[in-house]
């Protein structure tokens, strides 16, 4: 389970090499912004619990 403005860490770095990532919005999707450049996607609920290996409350 994901709340608002979590920290989430995956298992890939971002392109921009961070892999920390704040949760923006909940819904059927998630928007989570990257920590480091600050850019924003959108992610399906499935994909998210594939792709998260910490959670941080």
């Amino acid at each position: 389970m994901f709340i608002l403005n979590q920290v989430i860490k995956t298992k890939k770095p971002h392109a921009c090499g961070c892999n920390e990532w704040t949760i923006v919005r909940i819904g059927a999707d998630y928007k989570i912004k990257c920590n480091n450049c600050e850019r924003i996607i959108l992610v399906d609920s499935t994909k998210l619990n594939k792709i998260v290996k910490k959670q941080s409350q």
